[in-house]
């Protein structure tokens, strides 16, 4: 018996010394939950055990879902933020840009042809050049034999050669194959009870959004009241950029934040919104399509179709670049077919020596270039003018 006292002694004093342990590791446990330092969104503050439920068989933190409705339509219309509303630059300044941008450019169609014509001798070689450097201007086959033949015919009865009496011929015949006749007019005269519509259609790539955004800050320069419709539901984040595009100038954009949306719903209720709130304006965004793709041109068609159950489609324009050439006087036939093109926007023209598709384009469809893209600035969009562009181009 005297064996085991030490023993037991010993076993009831660890067990005293343990028992004494246990409130220290319980208060060091719950300090160690205590945050000192700032949280971050990888540093969260512990959850109040008053607001955790535990599931059972284990103790994951379940967070209760407060209820929510569901929106009446997938539709919305997204209103500008006053303090972000920008000031378009006026429209008369542009055309003042584009001739500028263009005289500076490496364009082959005016500064080449003035070179060839004010040499001493101009014999058949020089004018296989002269029809070189149009055909290589995409200016077409037609209207480069009929240029070409009419300064031929010029230069022998004048006889000129300073650059100044050529430089003058030549601008007489360019502006007359550009046509300064045509209505280069935008559409846009609001009517009694609606907004006028406009529609901006074209193929992938083009810049169609970004020339509706521009397009806008134009229109509000020309202090118009407009509203824009995002019915490019297939490309991603095309009406956030749209909405984006609009809130700098302070114009509303109505789109659908259902991806894959239709499109037609969505310029429905863009002109409908139009409609309702007495803007002057509404102009639609379409979805870049191949103008070979058939169902997806009789997309384009059906947008049209149903637009016009509560208003007329006033204007219609294609937004083409410059530097596709004849390409994109392909793209214009096909598009004219299937919705009745009013008018071209010309993308990308500063730095090009493509500026002859303005006239193989209009000599074709009969349809004016009625706008032109100079660059990538949100005031780089200006109309055209016959005149301007000419000059731009031999100066």
């Amino acid at each position: 018996m005297n064996e085991l006292l030490p023993i037991i002694l010993s076993i009831v004093v660890g067990l005293a010394v343990i028992g004494g342990l246990i409130p220290v590791f319980i208060k060091a446990r719950r300090n160690s939950q205590n945050y000192t330092g700032p949280r971050d969104a990888n540093d969260p503050a512990p959850l109040d055990p008053a607001s955790q439920g535990e599931a059972q068989g284990g103790g994951t933190l379940v967070e209760e879902r407060p209820e929510t409705q569901a929106p009446a339509s997938d539709l919305e219309i997204v209103e500008p933020v006053a303090p972000s509303i920008e000031t378009p630059l006026p429209v008369e300044g542009r055309l003042v840009r584009l001739r500028a941008r263009l005289s500076k450019s490496n364009n082959a169609l005016g500064k080449g042809l003035l070179a060839l014509l004010s040499r001493d001798t101009i014999d058949e070689d020089v004018w296989e050049e002269v029809e070189e450097t149009l055909l290589l201007a995409d200016i077409g086959t037609d209207a480069t034999m009929s240029l070409v033949d009419t300064l031929r015919e010029r230069v022998k009865v004048l006889g000129v050669r300073s650059p100044e009496h050529v430089q003058a011929m030549l601008r007489e015949e360019l502006i007359t194959l550009v046509d300064p006749t045509m209505d280069r007019s935008l559409n846009i005269a609001r009517h009694d009870d609606r907004p006028a519509v406009l529609m901006v259609v074209g193929v992938n790539g083009v810049g169609k959004t970004t020339t509706v955004g521009k397009l806008a800050r134009v229109l509000v320069a020309e202090e118009k009241d407009v509203l824009l419709g995002a019915a490019d539901t297939f490309r991603a984040a095309a009406a956030e950029q749209l909405a984006t595009w609009g809130a700098r100038v302070g114009v509303p954009t109505v789109k659908s934040d259902v991806d894959g949306a239709d499109p037609a719903s969505v310029a429905f209720e863009a002109v409908k919104a139009g409609i309702e709130q007495e803007v002057d304006v509404v102009m639609i965004d379409t979805a870049g399509r191949l103008q070979n793709k058939v169902g997806l041109m009789d997309e384009l068609g059906k947008v049209k179709r149903v637009i016009e159950k509560q208003a007329t489609v006033d204007e219609v324009l294609l937004v083409l670049d410059a530097t596709t050439g004849q390409n994109g006087l392909t793209q214009a036939k096909v598009f004219a077919e299937v919705v009745n093109i009013t008018g071209i926007v010309l993308t990308k023209l500063d730095g090009t020596a493509k500026g002859g598709i303005v006239v193989a384009i209009q000599n074709t469809l009969g349809v004016p270039v009625k706008l032109v893209g100079l660059g990538e600035g949100a005031d780089d969009l200006a109309p055209f003018d016959a005149e301007s562009f000419v000059d731009a181009l031999l100066n």
